[in-house]
């Protein structure tokens, strides 16, 4: 089944006003490429990007799994769209380390996001001491288990709002990727569990490749059986670095 490729970008902590020219740049570009695009960025950017990129998908890195409430420093699926977004992040592994979310807050915040009318990107992924034991697969598998949504908007936002990113923890940042034949392994593996938990709509889910992607191995891992696309970090800073993975996405779609 051909899916359109999706390429977003994670900021993370990164960016302030000045950067706003690069959102610009990389919406323009995305206009003429045939690959789906998007920026996920500081909560702070969103409101400004929106308005610098018109039309464009802005996203969120995270979101509250409360619709309001006293929850200081977080934000609403609500207060997310209000500032212009029209997807987020859910369950990055940087989250689930250093803020300790569990699958089950992984779940409740996709439910929350696709209930609230927002695409949702959820991200898996093992630590390197999980690979080197052989349980790669097996421990994914189980996270994606426990972390898909289900119900409370979830049944009317897959698979159009819904996408999954692999994201190996060793790999992020580090400038190491899995082998084609890993990359292959995992993504058939989680495509086996969508379609277990959605059915035939599990077919259409995207599922993304994320961890230390870049211009020169974006082709060959996007040229890998169900690679649909990329969640990009650092390399998505820059319209420079970042507008060559989305042309390798369109020519492999």
């Amino acid at each position: 089944m051909a899916r359109r490729k999706l390429v977003a970008g994670n900021w993370k902590m990164h960016g302030l006003s000045a950067d706003l020219g690069e959102v610009t740049a990389i919406s323009i570009a995305a206009e003429t490429i045939d690959a789906d695009v998007a920026l996920c960025l500081p909560a702070t950017l969103i409101e400004r990007a929106a308005r610098a990129a018109p039309g464009f998908a802005i996203g969120g890195q995270d979101l509250h799994q409360a619709g309001k409430g006293a929850h200081t420093g977080c934000v609403s699926a609500a207060m997310l769209a209000d500032a212009g977004a029209a997807l987020t992040i859910v369950g990055h592994s940087e989250r689930r380390e250093a803020q300790h979310e569990t699958d089950a807050d992984v779940k409740a915040k996709a439910e929350a996001g696709l209930a609230g009318g927002l695409g949702v990107i959820l991200c898996v992924g093992e630590s390197d001491l999980v690979r080197e034991a052989g349980d790669a697969v097996a421990t994914v598998s189980a996270q994606l288990d426990a972390s898909l949504p289900h119900g409370n908007g979830a049944s009317a936002g897959v698979p159009a709002r819904f996408a999954i990113a692999y994201e190996p923890i060793w790999a992020i940042g580090t400038g190491k990727v899995p082998s084609t034949n890993d990359i292959a392994e995992m993504h058939a593996a989680l495509r086996r569990r969508l379609v277990a938990a959605y059915g035939d709509a599990g077919l259409e889910v995207r599922i993304l490749y994320g961890g230390s992607v870049k211009a020169s191995n974006a082709a060959e891992i996007f040229g890998v059986a169900d690679v649909d696309g990329a969640l990009v970090g650092g390399a998505s800073l820059q319209s420079g670095d970042f507008l060559p993975i989305v042309e390798a996405a369109a020519r492999t779609s």
